[in-house]
């Protein structure tokens, strides 16, 4: 019984508790998500906006798209983390501590330090906190405390039992569970306070609450102060919550808030007189209550660790969400704001909340949603005239003053109200409802002569009043738009007219009526119409066309600055005029985050102010603070958080982290050459932005110098993938914008592609001089080859040439044999002669011998004298022998000359028988020849033998034949 009253009494207060009526944006991020365990026990942040969270399962890290998990080596949980100025990230679990470092390639790798520890203190319980003071760094477990300086570890054991480490302005502070609250002063722990002073309670937090004052959190007993070494209970009106409500962990938001991570209660945002101001719950979109960190980023919002999953809330973001029925969170039709009060009419009813106007950002007033009695089912749209908000019903018409209702008529379906004059205090109103159009008249305060135009039965949600041409527009859904021209009293109609795609329209669906600038505009499918007096028809307005084009919109707001709302395809966004852009005189600025979030078919925009838009959802209401958003211009990074080669396993070239001087840095060290051999030439890069309030806003675009020309355009892509890289030098740029045109400054990133073996210049030298000696064999072969050709001609010349001299000496030897056979034949001729005139001399001789011996040769006639004595001198003259001895050495190459010269004894006589012996005559013959008688034939060869010096063996023709010849 005890313990349910007092959840009866949490869920009372908790009701009863006030808090701002804005809600920031909520993202839940499930241990599916990030993929590892379910609790996360601490949280940081490192220079590069990288997040990190110590989970049951490892370090995780998230960089605003992807998530990352690094286990212990042990596989145990990590409770604390804590991140250094130079970037290492301490972590401390179950039995480990050490701290993570990226490697020379951007990896984040775990280094232990347990070793560093005394060895009798390395048994280790849980590091529950981690604190860095300079270059002290401090880690807690429940029995002792571990100091890590310049590479040593010192120890201080507990008393009893360490609770808790934590620092304030340099000083550390650690709670003793027997002693109470010490201060380490000169490395001496000094009593600041009793345990009694926190009602014997465990300390979660200690926060600077003014120059000479701290908060002090206790899990079960609320909050503390400390001043001038006195503790004392901070009176606050919510203390009992705290203490109903275990707060397990603190920050400090800004100067007069704090933050609390409650156990059963989720976040709540705490002002220093300990009243809430905010709360986040389940009911406002956390995932659990139970909270085990709270964590505030660079850019002001807020990450909660939860019990099961992690939470991020855009605690800074001019975005934020009103739900005025905490418990549906129905859609939100229509705003208005009327003496003080914000009125909601939801698909539910209508709620209201006092506004508190000291803060321009009326998302901060402290005042709970009433709903109003008496109004039940869906309001389609809340309407101000005359100082009353007329409420349109899907069953009724209401008149709401101050805290008065009254019903208008029983007619079943009210659209839209609409007065009937430019003037603040209108005399007649028009109504769309359901079934045609109502006019009213409004005296003495009141909404009276109901009145239907006749002839009408169309449903009217869309009506505008031109007060230059006395007549009222109206859009139907599918059939066009309705003109209805009113007489001059405005009581009735006069003319109806349905224009549609035969008078100028693009379409007779989507067609939105809407009164901007002091114009009766149409906004259609195809961009904003106007009608045109002239012609009767509608065009594309000359006015608008420049700022929507063809933009499908389905509608139009101004509001009091000139500034133009509207919605299209989901899509919210707004023509601001105060912002002038180049070559025109206004911009348009979207909001993605709100992309699919607005009502589809029953869009509203209300803006209030600058600081106050209103705008219909499907959950709740949206606000927005447009002043702030614009403001809201912080610095825009990129980060470049993965390169791996695609296809390889492990492939993982670059891990996200930057290294100058073993340093985490934001820009590659220029030192650092990232050569990739040829076969990785494939490339998978992914980047994202750590502006976690605005992911959904965050564009990008890249290039990659050394392949592409040009910077790709705007996406929200955030991975990219290069295929078959040629080689060479790459460098890859990134960077990122948002809605707003803000840019941030690129991010680069440096890499080498090797050429493959025959892509080297030692290889293509190699091919040089191998094409070079081909060349060259192949000169030296055509060379050769032409060598040879030319030897052929040459030979084949030669060959010809020498058939030609052999022909020529055939020829010259036939001749030569010719004359050779001509010389023989006169030789032959002359021998016979010769041997035929020695036997016609011998006979004559012969017959002359018998006269002669017969008489006296004296006594003979002179004439036989004469005969005589030609006789003798024909046997001894030598002209026939000078004559033959011509012709024998032509035919017998010189032979008598030859012989002359080797034997120069030799006389004319013996010439003439070498020669006669040469043409191998006999005795006989060579006597006829020579004139004489055998016998001197034969003394002649004897002479002639001993002149030679040759035997009888030898035979003189053999003999004469070799002398010649040598």
């Amino acid at each position: 019984m005890k313990r349910t009253a007092i959840i009866i009494f949490i869920l009372f207060f908790v009701s009863k508790t006030q808090a701002q009526i804005g809600v920031p944006e909520i993202k839940n991020f499930s241990s599916i998500d990030y993929k590892g365990g379910t609790q996360n026990w601490d949280i940081g942040q490192d220079k590069n906006q990288i997040m990190y969270f110590a989970n049951n399962e490892g370090l995780i890290t998230y960089n605003g798209k992807y998530w990352n998990i690094y286990p212990l080596p042990n596989k145990t949980i990590v409770r604390s983390l804590k991140i250094a100025p130079d970037g290492k990230i301490y972590v401390g679990g179950q039995d480990e501590i050490g701290y993570f470092f990226p490697d020379q390639n951007g990896k984040l790798k775990y280094h232990s330090l347990k070793s560093l520890i005394p060895a009798k203190e390395r048994l280790l319980q849980d590091i529950w906190d981690i604190v860095i003071i300079k270059n002290d760094i401090y880690f807690r477990t429940t029995s002792k405390i571990l100091l890590l300086k310049n590479g040593v570890f010192s120890v201080y054991k507990s008393y009893t039992s360490w609770q808790f480490l934590g620092a304030v302005n340099n000083q550390i502070y650690a709670q003793d569970l027997g002693t109470g609250l010490l201060v380490l002063k000169k490395n001496t722990w000094e009593t600041l306070a009793s345990s009694k002073s926190f009602e014997n309670d465990y300390i979660t937090a200690i926060l600077p609450f003014s120059n000479d004052s701290l908060l002090v959190t206790t899990k079960n007993n609320g909050m503390f102060l400390i001043s001038k070494g006195k503790v004392s209970k901070l009176d606050a009106k919510d203390q009992s919550f705290f203490k109903n409500n275990k707060i397990y962990d603190a920050i400090t938001v800004n100067n007069d808030l704090y933050a609390f991570a409650t156990v059963s209660s989720g976040c709540v945002i705490v002002n220093k007189k300990g009243e809430i101001v905010q709360k986040f719950t389940s009911v406002e979109g956390l995932q659990k209550n139970n909270l085990r960190s709270v964590f505030q980023d660079h850019n002001h919002n807020i990450w909660l660790g939860l019990d099961d999953g992690i939470d991020f809330v855009a605690f800074n973001n001019a975005i934020k969400y009103i739900y005025p029925d905490k418990k549906k969170q129905t859609s939100s039709y229509a705003t208005k704001i009327l003496n003080n009060k914000l009125y909601v009419g939801t698909s539910n009813g209508l709620f209201y909340s006092d506004l508190d106007f000291k803060n321009k950002d009326l998302s901060y007033s402290n005042h709970s949603f009433t709903e109003i009695p008496n109004i039940q089912g869906q309001i389609w749209n809340l309407n101000i005239i005359n100082n009353k908000l007329l409420v349109s019903n899907e069953e009724k018409a209401y008149d709401l003053t101050g805290s008065k209702i009254e019903a208008l008529y029983q007619s079943p379906g009210t659209w839209i109200f609409k007065k009937l004059s430019n003037f603040s205090l209108s005399k007649k109103i028009v109504a769309g409802t359901y079934n045609g159009l109502l006019l009213m008249n409004y005296l003495d305060g009141n909404f009276i002569d109901k009145r239907e135009i006749p002839d009408i039965n169309e449903s009217l949600r869309f009506i505008v009043y031109d007060e230059t041409t006395n007549a009222i527009w109206a859009s139907h859904p599918y059939r066009g738009i309705y003109r209805f021209k009113l007489n001059d009293n405005k009581t009735d109609v006069l003319e109806k007219q349905l224009f549609n795609t035969g008078n100028g329209l693009p379409s007779s669906l989507g067609n939105y009526v809407a009164e901007v600038k002091n114009r009766i505009v149409i906004a259609t499918i195809k961009g904003i119409y106007e009608f045109n007096e002239d012609s009767e028809r509608f065009e594309q307005s000359k006015t608008f066309a420049p700022i929507f084009g063809d933009m499908q919109i389905q509608y139009l707001n101004e509001d009091q600055y000139g500034n133009i709302w509207f919605v299209s395809n989901k899509h919210v966004g707004v023509v601001d005029f105060s912002r002038k852009e180049r070559n025109r005189g206004f911009s348009i600025i979207y909001f993605p985050e709100l992309t699919s979030k607005v009502l589809a078919g029953f869009e509203n925009i209300y803006p209030y102010d600058k600081q106050n838009i209103f705008i219909g959802a499907n959950k709740g209401l949206i606000h927005i603070n447009y002043l702030s958003y614009l403001k809201n211009i912080k610095p825009l990074n990129v980060v470049l958080t993965q390169v791996k080669i695609i296809g390889e396993k492990d492939s993982i070239v670059f891990g996200g982290y930057f290294l100058t001087n073993n340093k985490i840095s934001k820009k590659q060290d220029t030192n650092q050459k990232n050569l990739f051999a040829n076969q990785y030439n494939s490339l998978h890069l992914e980047y994202s932005s750590t502006f976690y309030e605005q992911q959904d806003n965050i564009e990008f675009s890249y290039m990659l110098s050394g392949f592409d020309n040009n910077w790709s355009v705007w996406s929200a892509k955030s991975e990219k993938d290069y295929t078959n890289l040629p080689p060479g030098k790459y460098v890859f740029k990134i960077k990122a914008r948002n809605n707003l045109g803000n840019e941030s400054a690129a991010v680069t990133y440096k890499f080498y592609i090797d050429p493959a073996w025959y892509q080297t210049w030692w290889f293509k030298l190699f091919c040089l001089i191998l094409v070079c000696a081909f060349i060259f064999f192949l000169i030296q072969r055509q060379k050769k080859k032409h060598l040879k050709e030319q030897e052929y001609i040459r030979k084949a010349y030669q060959l010809e040439l020498e058939h030609n001299e052999k022909e020529i000496v055939k020829l010259r030897n036939e001749k030569l044999e010719a004359d050779v056979n001509h010389k023989s034949k006169e030789l032959a001729t002359a021998t016979m002669h010769l041997m035929q005139r020695g036997k016609l001399i011998s006979k004559i001789k012969e017959e002359l011998l018998p006269i002669v011996k017969t008489e006296d040769i004296e006594d003979s006639p002179e004439e036989f004298k004469k005969i005589l004595t030609l006789i003798r001198d024909a046997e001894r003259t030598d002209s026939d022998w000078e004559h033959f001895s011509v012709h024998f050495d032509h035919v017998h190459s010189n032979f008598l000359s030859k012989l002359k010269e080797r034997v120069p004894a030799l006389s004319a006589n013996d010439l003439k028988l070498c020669a006669y012996l040469k043409m191998n005559l006999s005795s006989k013959e060579i006597a006829q020849l020579m004139s004489v008688s055998n016998k001197a034939v034969e003394v002649s060869r004897y002479r002639l033998r001993k002149k030679l010096e040759v035997s009888s063996d030898t035979n003189l023709f053999d003999y004469l034949i070799e002398i010649t010849t040598h």
